[in-house]
């Protein structure tokens, strides 16, 4: 891949989902935070009462809220976008809780099964999301803030008023110091200039964007691009698929036995496979089984063969893994140099689901 185009395709992905700025460094200043940003009105903040449950928490009133600083974050546990975000958010939640910030994360479902409390509940205590999160599965929140992202900010003053949003990763320094200065004017107490010192582990793990050659792309024929089986997609019916001789970047393609619906591809038979050609450090896949609590067995090569050290967090040096919950799971981290790979799946039992892939 051309270095031009690796850069036109940074920009198409930085423009499409706000990818991930440069990474920080503490910030060593110990000096009270002045107001320093003119942060304009940008509405009131909208009510919670859509919500249709919640976790580490009772239900948040305007009343609970009155004179505090709040950052809602509008997120989906799925989304490689948020999981970077998630340890800033969580850093905040803890420096800035006894100056007067109540974090409100409402997740906003992507796919179906994040619908289902118990794997909010399930994946929100495995990402140590332990501030209050609104349960918005019907997407009330979310159309009453008019957000249209994942992840998404919005930042309120101790007057219920937005007065600053960032729509995907990266801009961290900007994001505390608005919280600093919404603090700063609510006079609740001397709050510190210094930021929070953050990185990122696993998938939590900021974006390789030198390398990042491969957009997010979805199985189900409704968003998919690229597809390569010979005779393309047949919609809605149980097929049996070919592997194209040969991929182009980003091209993807089945083989044996699935049935592609409009927001995944379901294997209908063992052995059923997914082929990737892809340029980037990390692969993800987005993945649940058709029947709750019965597991997936799958295998993973990298070029035609296991990939030892590029192995991801749910694969071992192999390429052995296990679908179990409905989640996103790494499947390779690769080491330099980085270079357009071929990746396939074989999934040696029946029923799995597949989403989306994701890369970093």
């Amino acid at each position: 891949m051309s270095k031009v185009n690796r850069l036109i395709l940074v920009a198409i992905l930085a423009a499409a989902c706000a990818a991930p700025s440069r990474t920080l460094t503490e910030d060593k200043e110990m000096q009270p935070a002045r107001n320093l940003m003119q942060l304009p009105i940008e509405g009131d903040l909208p009510l919670f009462d859509g919500a249709t449950g919640w976790i580490n928490s009772k239900a948040l009133t305007r009343n609970d809220l009155r004179g505090k600083v709040v950052l809602v974050e509008f997120w989906t546990y799925t989304c490689i976008n948020w999981l970077r975000t998630a340890p800033y958010v969580r850093a905040w939640a803890e420096k800035y809780k006894d100056k007067g910030l109540v974090v409100i994360g409402v997740h906003t479902p992507e796919f179906e099964f994040e619908k289902n409390v118990d794997n909010v509940r399930r994946e929100s205590a495995n990402q140590k999301v332990d501030y209050p999160i609104a349960i918005d599965s019907d997407y009330t929140i979310w159309s009453a803030f008019k957000n249209r992202y994942w992840p998404a900010l919005y930042f309120v003053d101790a007057e219920g008023r937005i007065r600053h949003h960032q729509f995907g990763e990266g801009d961290y320094e900007r994001s505390e110091r608005v919280i600093q200065q919404l603090l700063a004017d609510a006079q609740n107490g001397d709050v510190r200039a210094d930021l929070v010192s953050v990185t990122g582990q696993g998938l939590e793990t900021a974006a390789d964007l030198k390398e990042l050659g491969s957009p997010e792309n979805y199985l189900g024929y409704a968003r998919t691009v690229n597809f390569a089986s010979p005779g393309g997609i047949e919609l809605d019916k149980i097929h049996t698929y070919e592997m194209p001789t040969k991929f182009m970047l980003n091209e993807w393609a089945l083989a044996g036995g699935w049935k592609v619906s409009m927001t995944a591809a379901i294997s209908e038979a063992p052995n059923a496979r997914i082929g990737y050609r892809f340029h980037a450090r990390d692969l993800h896949l987005v993945m649940s089984t058709s029947t709750s609590g019965t597991p997936v067995r799958f295998r993973v090569t990298i070029d035609g063969q296991p990939p030892g050290s590029d192995h991801g967090l749910d694969v071992d040096e192999r390429g052995n893994g296990v679908v179990t919950h409905p989640r996103l799971y790494q499947l390779i981290r690769q080491t330099r140099p980085i270079t357009d790979r071929q990746f396939e799946i074989e999934f040696l039992d029946a029923g799995v689901e597949v989403h989306a892939f994701t890369f970093g």
